[in-house]
């Protein structure tokens, strides 16, 4: 059977939300669900994942979501859904946390309109029972430094570990928070900053016994100090090797992901929000060429086949938010009709409507002839896609399921502008 026959008798039409009752009965008891999106700035992909995970903790009792994001601002998030605090917010305001470049992937409309329904959801539940909110990103680290330092300076334990956070940070402070600058000075200078944030972490999982506290107290701890020792990891991988650093930054994530199962118990459900580029299996894709792993392959080669379960996202055509070069502020950018012979141009020429389909040992043989399949960050160059946007892959082994929108638009961010960073 070619592609066109495959598409045709396996894709299952999307009209509206319920539909998507069929992914949630393929999931079964999965204990790890990936949902994956082509971009930072499309609005179909958050709204769609926010309606899979509301089927998926209400119906099947997933209690975690981890986001690709900053583990400190991501907190803010979390408290707010909880309960913790009394301070009066709103979830817009609560979402200005995200204020590192690009906001526009957690400071959106959609993921607005989803933190207040985990909130209204988490009010008549006891903490056990509250669903968590979690950034499992490597790039905070001065601000999870920051964090270490102020739990440190509260406690009433020994100062051992407070002396040692001190020391970690005034290793840092000559850079002015710029990562840049740190990155290029591991080129010339000592390993100084290596040793400092290495004995951090491991002094406070020595004594975490000592940093048991209410309100999560003891995981912020606990995961600051790891994002300190490997986003110093990560940015000092940064002017070396662009696969070091990417495999660096996938294994962090996966570590963060660990802990918060160990930390709320191995029977607990985790739903991840990241790009396909992460949560794809990577030895589906030409990326194993390069030697680069990422954190879908990491968790089903770390969990039965049947634990993890990652859903993929495309679309045709539309709209999206994104950037021109780094730091700069957002556009609302045209993205022209997928590559001709590509898995998002095949969808569309074999029915330009919206669909899903899940793969199974019976049907995923069928699409795992190599396609490209786009990819598109938060700096992008329509004009230039074709020509680096598309990622060969196996489609049917990168995903367990593909959720695919045939025309989509952009986010609506929360701010009119972008700070620069």
């Amino acid at each position: 059977m070619n592609l066109d026959k495959a598409v045709k008798s396996n894709a299952i039409p999307i009209e509206t939300n319920a539909d998507l009752t069929q992914i949630i009965d393929a999931i079964g008891d999965a204990k790890i669900v990936l949902l994956g999106e082509a971009s930072h700035g499309t609005s179909e992909f958050y709204s769609v994942r926010a309606a899979l995970s509301k089927m998926l903790i209400e119906e099947k009792g997933f209690s975690i979501i981890g986001v690709e994001g900053d583990w400190p601002s991501s907190q803010q998030v979390n408290r707010y859904i909880k309960g913790f605090g009394e301070e009066k917010k709103d979830p817009k305001h609560v979402l200005t946390a995200f204020n590192r470049w690009p906001t526009w992937m957690w400071a959106n409309e959609d993921i607005a309109d989803f933190v207040e329904w985990l909130k209204s959801y988490n009010i008549e539940r006891d903490n056990k029972q509250k669903v968590g909110f979690y950034g499992i990103d490597v790039y905070s680290l001065w601000e999870s430094m920051e964090e270490v330092l102020l739990y440190l300076s509260r406690s009433k334990q020994e100062g051992v570990d407070l002396d040692l956070a001190r020391k970690a940070f005034s290793c840092f402070e000559p850079f002015n928070r710029r990562p840049e600058n740190y990155a290029i000075s591991t080129m010339n200078f000592s390993d100084v900053c290596i040793d400092e944030v290495s004995k951090l972490l491991a002094a406070i999982r020595s004594h975490e016994d000592n940093y048991t506290g209410d309100e999560e107290t003891d995981l912020n701890l606990k995961v600051n100090a790891l994002v300190t020792r490997n986003a110093e990891k990560y940015y000092r991988a940064m002017v070396q090797n662009d696969t070091l650093s990417w495999n660096i930054r996938d294994q962090h994530m996966v570590e963060v992901i660990n802990e918060l199962i160990n930390y709320h118990g191995k029977e607990r459900k985790i739903i991840i929000w990241e790009h396909n580029t992460h949560i794809g299996d990577a030895s589906a894709t030409d990326m194993k060429n390069e030697g680069m792993i990422n954190v879908g392959q990491i968790l089903r080669e770390q969990n039965n086949q049947q634990d993890v379960y990652a859903v993929g996202f495309g679309t045709h055509r539309g709209t999206v938010i994104a950037a021109e070069e780094w730091g700069t502020p957002f556009k609302i950018m045209d993205v022209p009709p997928a590559r001709t012979n590509s898995w998002e141009d095949v969808l569309h020429n074999t029915g330009a409507f919206d669909k899903l389909f899940i793969f199974t040992d019976e049907n995923r043989h069928l699409f795992n002839d190599w396609i490209g399949h786009r990819a598109i960050g938060v700096v992008y160059h329509p004009e230039y896609e074709a020509y680096g946007n598309y990622v060969p892959s196996k489609i049917g082994n990168r995903y367990d399921a593909f959720i695919y929108i045939d025309q989509t638009k952009a986010l609506v961010p929360l701010v009119e502008t972008e700070p620069l960073r």
